[in-house]
């Protein structure tokens, strides 16, 4: 891994083990004026870069500097990093599992501390790491395998959001992919039961969520249906909230927002009233990026995006729904830019990630801003990368999955299973597959040979650059965004680095 350049400057314990919101307090806070909305939105980036510890020092940054941003983490992956803290005898872990059984009178958080919880020190080193099932066990797994799979998703979601919330009034979003369908049931119901405030959605159609949001609120099934490949109709999956939370629920339900990169797919969304906004993501931001409506690709596989991949922001102002912007918006000039042209504000998600408390290993966020500070980092967009078939957003850095003699080098596996692809079997059943395991494994699925060329386990690469790898040497991919002068600019010198109240202030001076 790579060696920091220097110590990050201290982050100070502000975690309270109970939070401070009240009834008196609700009323004084923006968020709960229905007519105000978020002006900063944190990017929801990666697996566990925005974990909780980020999203509430960006939501307690906000309440204290009495701006109106919205804190988020990530839902990709949320079984995967629990699981993992818990073996690293993580506290926060085991006690937001403990409130989620307090809270429903329930004892699906023991049973899950008492199956992964190591104490830290625990000297036992032949115990074997375990990992958490793969999600493909809710459609071809035992009943027990299934109620396994559900508990650690609803767990782990409502442990993510229940931290983030702690200690402030601020509200607090989960984002999702939606390619990522398996898990979409169970992650929403355990984010809904720690109240979480926005659901923000991309990488796909999110128009299933508004259904889905309005069963669990009153503790009704839910159902989510899948693509399978081969199969003339969708898979359908279902969930009872009922069969975890006993009793009669009634949740909050939170604001949902599509994620989007054209005003087309805006103008389909808006019909529904289930969906309460969009987040407009540009060519330029980081992560998945829609395929350029041109379907061209240069000589170095990188998507050639035009003026027609971009949204017409008339257009988007005309659809009565609230829009922020994203790509190459994180600065101030950009952030009154956007307000100007009708948004209600930018969502900024490179300066997060790159801030002290962020998920990011730290050494790996340490290299990439000295790199970013001299001027060396290059960030390219890779049609081939991703095997969600989504062109994915890559830093250039040497010793990771940007590099073709890393990627020839790494083991081509499926351990995690959350990019897989679902299609129908012969004997109709339904099999998962990988464009970045084995190509024999794929191909013996019956996979297109063509589709795992250039293809990488974004799920152990994005796993690993947050620290929650199974294999310490798990080599990794760092994403970003094309605009990095902000991330420059806050840093101010080599080996320097900053906060998340530092992105605010940067992206709202102070007066």
């Amino acid at each position: 891994m790579v060696e920091a350049a220097t110590a990050v400057r201290e982050i100070p314990d502000v975690i309270r083990q109970t939070p401070t919101t009240t009834e008196s307090s609700k009323e004084r806070h923006w968020f709960y004026d229905n007519h105000l909305q978020p002006e900063i939105i944190q990017g929801g980036m990666g697996v566990a870069i925005s974990d909780w510890k980020l999203a509430r020092s960006v939501a307690i940054a906000g309440e204290k500097l009495g701006e109106r941003v919205l804190g988020v983490v990530s839902g990709t992956a949320l079984p995967v990093v629990m699981v993992d803290r818990l073996q690293k005898g993580d506290l926060d872990s085991r006690r937001a599992l403990r409130a989620l059984d307090e809270k429903y009178n329930i004892t699906m958080g023991q049973e899950i501390i008492d199956e992964y919880y190591v104490p830290k020190g625990d000297v036992n080193k032949d115990r074997k790491y375990k990992l958490a099932p793969k999600p493909e066990v809710l459609v071809n797994g035992t009943s027990e395998q299934k109620d396994k799979m559900n508990k650690l998703a609803i767990a782990s979601a409502f442990a993510e959001v229940w931290l983030a919330k702690q200690g402030h009034n601020g509200p607090i979003g989960i984002n999702e992919l939606e390619k990522v369908q398996l898990m979409h049931l169970p992650t929403m119901l355990g984010a809904m039961l720690a109240d979480v405030d926005f659901t923000l959605v991309g990488a796909g159609i999110p128009d299933q969520f508004p259904k889905l949001l309005d069963n669990f609120m009153i503790g009704n099934t839910a159902k989510y249906k899948i693509d399978v490949e081969g199969l003339e109709d969708k898979y359908e999956l279902t969930l009872d909230p009922r069969e975890y939370v006993p009793g009669e629920i009634k949740l909050k339900k939170p604001k949902n927002l599509a994620i989007i990169s054209l005003d087309v797919l805006a103008k389909m969304l808006s019909r529904n009233d289930g969906i309460d906004g969009f987040i407009v993501e540009g060519p330029d931001a980081g992560g998945h990026n829609a395929p350029p409506r041109g379907k061209q690709i240069d000589e170095n596989r990188e998507p050639i995006y035009t003026e027609k991949d971009i949204a017409n922001l008339v257009k988007m102002s005309s659809y009565g729904k609230p829009f922020w912007l994203a790509g190459s918006y994180g600065t101030a000039e950009k952030l009154k830019e956007a307000k100007e042209n009708g948004a209600m504000g930018v969502q900024v998600g490179t300066a997060f990630a790159l801030c002290n408390e962020s998920g990011f290993e730290k050494a790996m966020a340490q290299h990439v801003r000295d790199l970013i500070f001299s001027g060396e980092l290059k960030v390219m967009t890779d049609a081939d990368l991703s095997p969600s078939g989504f062109p994915f957003k890559k830093a250039l850095i040497e010793g990771t999955l940007s590099q073709k003699d890393v990627i020839e080098k790494t083991k081509r596996a499926c351990t995690l299973g959350y990019l897989v692809h679902a299609y129908q079997k012969e004997d109709n059943s339904i099999g998962f597959r990988c464009p970045a395991e084995k190509p024999e494994a794929f191909t013996g699925k019956g996979g297109d040979p063509k589709d795992v060329e250039g293809k990488v386990c974004l799920c152990r690469a994005l796993t690993a650059a947050c620290g929650h790898a199974a294999d310490p040497k798990e080599p990794v991919v760092v994403t970003l965004g094309k605009d990095l002068e902000p991330v420059k600019k806050l840093t101010k010198e080599k080996g320097g680095n900053y906060f998340a109240e530092e992105v605010i202030v940067f992206l709202k001076p102070r007066k």
